[in-house]
């Protein structure tokens, strides 16, 4: 906290009935016209600043009964009849940003507290990753909702903070056994409930419940500061090479059915095509077995030499899909993992769960609480690596619900289960500045690329194009500016078939690409040349734009390093308070400095657009704008992608 903290707490009697009354108690930050009122009898916390409510929160019903007041050196406690005790807490008063926690500790196990967040007067941002990703995301709908980092709705990013247009956060702490009840029960209004129930630790007698409120001069102000007070920064960033050219996965074309013969084309075609110099990853299925981190010589008979190869075709840096499961089929490492304690446990002792590559009870997960199974396994990695000249990993998965429920893990308990996907990933970025992974918990400071959960092959907003920026928008504003999207044209899922093959239409494909060009990194898959000329030609096109402008999106990541800004944001960042660029959902920024407005409209030729202030030059024609400006119908055949540069850096990229 910055100097001195100065607070004056007025304490109000109202006869509200003849049977009731209403105290209200208000906290006013000295170096900030903000105020905050909480009302025991209306159950209301609500925060002006500058006379404007920009927070309004409806607390539990164990506020009406408080009837003791303790003042503190920062704030008071409020107690009811049952000994109960919500504190309140001054913890930041700066000119551009108030923090006030709210804590209640020690509750009983047996005990639910619900404070609800309102929703309507503002827009609202951050939030989960999902597979419906509206923006902004008070459109939500979520009920009894666990909120940790999990596979089920492609909810992989779930930091617990929320942004909204008034300047004003929420976030709520790691140890607080939190679930989302958003638009259920009371709609308009987001719950944040605590409870001492699965999936978090159900053992220990009380619990937590505590969060923070911050605000800011606008939500870009309050957002920079939750960053600095809150969520943290990335330490260091991705390669450059990994942002310059586009990294090319086996996954979405061949899915499993690869071999030496299958890989070696594949570089061939990359490489013949125009796209040297690109990362070249070969995804699932290389081992012997899964989990056994053994290359798989009757696909693989010489796989020391098929990288090298692969390098002297002109693809410099190789890449392996790994994974922290074991299926119980795959001996002899199965069965080390189990003698040795490595393996992820319920409190009955059983580590039988499951995933994608295998039925139920048929896998088990490596537990990266323990620090010698965590280990284990990156000393196998390393083997890889020294072995046959493998330069990095993507590492899948990581999710809390690929271990089995109620786990028995390391560290504090009520950090349970989200501890694991937090040690997972600290184990893996050892592995350096080009991995990536898609999970997260509490890993902001992370330098590495956090990829978007697969995006299917589909024009629709239910995990197609649409939400590639939307999620590049959630991740962003969650305090992830290091995005990777995902592949190119999506994984091509084919509902009902195992391993089946759905591409994408040549039209899907390009307009999703273009789509990526000024997100940090462009991931092939599925390819130009398996198209037409025109395709090769226009991806072409667009991923040399994307080169033009890497020394843009590098800057921006060393300003997401020294100053945690995001690095794709929402074009509203650039004029906070401009209602209508706090609504769009499919046009994003680089930077303060350029935004992309990409076709995301099946059959679509044209599309409107919004520039909010500022003099933007359009990237296509040269044609200069003054926003805040909608053009209507702007003309983008499928050779076109719409972006717009501010002035000055039009003129420094020329």
């Amino acid at each position: 906290m910055a100097g001195t903290t100065v607070i004056r707490t007025l304490i109000f009697l109202v006869v509200c009935t003849a049977i009731a009354c209403a105290t209200n108690y208000k906290l006013y930050f000295q170096a900030s016209n903000t105020e905050v009122t909480i009302d025991s009898f209306g159950r209301s916390l609500t925060i002006q600043r500058d006379g404007k409510v920009v927070q309004d929160i409806v607390m539990d019903r164990e506020l009406q009964s408080a009837n003791e007041y303790e003042e503190t050196l920062r704030g008071f406690v409020l107690r009811n009849r049952r000994g109960a005790e919500i504190e309140f807490t001054i913890d930041v008063d700066q000119p551009d940003l108030s923090l006030l926690t709210v804590a209640r500790r020690s509750r009983h196990r047996s005990t639910e507290v619900s404070d609800c967040v309102k929703l309507r007067g503002s827009n609202w941002f951050g939030g989960p990753e999902q597979k419906n990703q509206y923006w902004p995301i008070q459109k939500l709908r979520l009920h009894d909702y666990s909120y940790l980092s999990k596979q089920v709705d492609n909810c992989a990013v779930a930091e617990r903070y929320w942004l909204n247009s008034l300047g004003s956060f929420v976030f709520v702490d790691d140890e607080t056994p939190l679930f989302l009840d958003q638009n259920s029960r009371k709609p308009g209004y987001m719950c944040l409930e605590a409870k001492k129930a699965l999936p978090y630790d159900t053992y220990d007698e009380t619990y937590s419940f505590i969060y923070q409120i911050g605000v800011g001069v606008d939500a870009r102000e309050a957002h920079l500061g939750a960053v600095v007070n809150v969520l943290g920064k990335p330490t260091g960033h991705p390669a450059e090479e990994m942002v310059k050219y586009p990294i090319w996965s086996t996954w979405a074309r061949y899915k499993r059915d690869i071999n030496e013969a299958v890989i070696l084309k594949h570089a061939d075609d990359i490489v013949m095509n125009g796209w040297a110099n690109s990362q070249f990853e070969i995804d699932d299925f290389w081992e012997t077995c899964y989990g056994s981190l053994t290359i798989n010589t009757t696909k693989f008979p010489d796989m020391k030499q098929t990288v090298a190869d692969i390098k002297a075709k002109g693809l410099p840096r190789v890449t392996l899909w790994v994974h922290p499961f074991i299926n119980k089929v795959c001996e002899p490492f199965y069965s080390e993992a189990m003698e040795k304690g490595y393996l992820v446990t319920d409190h009955n002792g059983n580590s039988d769960h499951w995933w994608w590559n295998s039925g139920m009870n048929e896998s088990v997960s490596i537990d990266f609480t323990n620090p010698e199974a965590a280990e284990w396994y990156s000393q196998r990695l390393r083997n890889i690596q020294e072995q046959y000249g493998i330069d990095s990993f993507k590492f899948d998965a990581g999710e809390t619900d690929w271990i089995p429920l109620d786990p028995v893990l390391n560290g504090p308990p009520a950090k349970h289960p989200t501890l694991y996907t937090n040690d997972f990933l600290r184990t893996v970025a050892k592995f350096g500045d080009l991995i990536e992974v898609r999970s997260t918990h509490r890993t902001q400071d992370l330098p590495v690329f956090v990829r978007m959960l697969d995006k299917d092959t589909e024009w629709h907003g239910t995990n197609g194009l649409p939400t590639l920026i939307t999620t590049l928008l959630q991740m962003n504003m969650a305090g992830h500016p290091l995005v990777l999207p995902d592949m190119v044209g999506g994984n091509g899922y084919d509902p009902g078939v195992a391993d089946g093959n759905n591409p994408p239409s040549k039209e899907l494909f390009v307009r999703w690409l273009q789509a990526n060009v000024f997100m940090p990194s462009i991931q092939f898959s599925y390819v130009p040349f398996d198209f037409d000329e025109e395709t090769v030609k226009i991806s072409k096109e667009m991923t040399n734009l994307h080169e033009k402008y890497t020394p843009l999106i590098m800057e921006r990541f060393r300003v997401a390093v020294s100053g945690g800004y995001p690095v794709n944001p929402p074009i509203w960042w650039v004029s906070p308070e401009d209602t209508v660029a706090q609504e769009i959902d499919d046009q994003f920024l680089l930077g303060d400095d350029v935004i992309a407005a990409p076709v995301i409209v099946e059959g679509a030729r044209t599309r409107d657009i919004y520039l909010p202030e500022g003099e933007w030059i359009d990237g296509n024609l040269g044609t200069v704008y003054d926003g805040p400006i909608w053009i209507r119908d702007y003309e983008a055949p499928l050779s076109v992608l719409p972006y717009f540069v501010r002035n000055s850096t039009y003129q420094r990229l020329q």
